[in-house]
């Protein structure tokens, strides 16, 4: 008897959601970074454990859009919640709830949906605040489970796992059992670069990157790449390009040197900076870089 559940992550930025979903599944599917609302689409994960397939749902961070890319994003996170057996509300331990945080967990709470609360960072957190912040969560809101854990180093991630497993039902597998993401390849490519960016770049460039793939082409173990960094102003595409063009090489190094260890092929990246003023105000934009209603890329 085969078993799927399908499990959505949310919580707010930089809580650590698709660090979890990369421990989860034990490979590297969503990028991680300090800098908030990296995660900008739905990434789906999925780990198939003999007959039982989980497919885990990471979502962007919860926050108060300002741009139709934030609207965008938000209505992801709607759409992953309605579409899933179970959610995972991730919260930083110890640390207050945000008003977003509240309003979220109110909403979902009251919705009578499975929710499972995880409490992350424990490796950081002092136990008896863990402790008293358990308690007084557990008064409040309600859970079918309180989970504290580390997606860092993955402590407690064995007793997620015993939480969720009720939650599977007798299904078939909708993935391929040795499948671990339903990303395309390109979309794939494309965030790495985007997350060597975001990890180079000064805090007021990241938001306005956008990274598309124009050309992929793979031959004789040899993958040959042509992608278009984005940005919205001409002092930002300075930035990235770098003096004499060194910022745009790191770039594309470290995201060629990442690539490579994926797809296991030699890659060749050629890397470009283009400027699309107020890009993520613009629909057609948005959708060229695949921030589309229908998911796709």
């Amino acid at each position: 008897m085969t078993r799927t559940a399908f499990i959505t992550i949310t919580g707010r930025p930089n809580v650590g959601k698709s660090t979890l979903l990369n421990t989860l599944l034990g490979e590297k599917v969503a990028i991680v970074s300090r800098k908030p609302q990296t995660t900008r689409s739905r990434i789906t994960g999925i780990l198939t454990k003999g007959e039982d397939q989980y497919v885990f749902i990471d979502t962007p961070g919860l926050h108060r859009p300002r741009t139709l890319l934030g609207e965008y994003m938000m209505k992801q996170v709607g759409a992953a919640s309605a579409d899933s057996d179970v959610i995972l509300f991730l919260i930083e331990a110890c640390s207050e709830l945000s008003a977003t945080e509240k309003a979220a967990l109110e909403k979902h709470s009251a919705s009578g949906s499975p929710l499972l609360l995880v409490l992350n960072k424990v490796d950081q957190a002092n136990k008896v605040k863990l402790a008293e912040q358990i308690a007084s969560l557990s008064k409040a809101y309600r859970f079918d489970a309180l989970i504290p854990l580390s997606a860092l180093t993955g402590d407690g991630v064995d007793a997620l796992f015993q939480e969720l497993e009720p939650f599977l039902v007798e299904s078939v597998h909708f993935f391929p059992d040795d499948e671990i993401t339903d990303q395309p390849e390109r979309r794939i490519f494309a965030e790495i670069i985007r997350e060597k960016a975001l990890r180079l770049l000064d805090e007021e460039v990241p938001h306005g990157v956008a990274v598309s793939v124009e050309e992929y082409k793979e031959k004789k173990g040899v993958l040959s790449v042509r992608a278009e960094i984005y940005c919205e102003r001409a002092a930002h595409k300075r930035i990235i390009i770098g003096k004499n063009g060194e910022m745009l090489r790191k770039i594309g190094t470290y995201a060629r040197e990442d690539a490579e260890k994926l797809f296991g092929v030699r890659v060749y990246l050629d890397l470009w900076v283009k400027v699309k003023e107020n890009w993520r105000d613009r629909p057609a934009l948005l959708s060229d870089f695949g921030y589309r209603e229908d998911g796709g890329s």
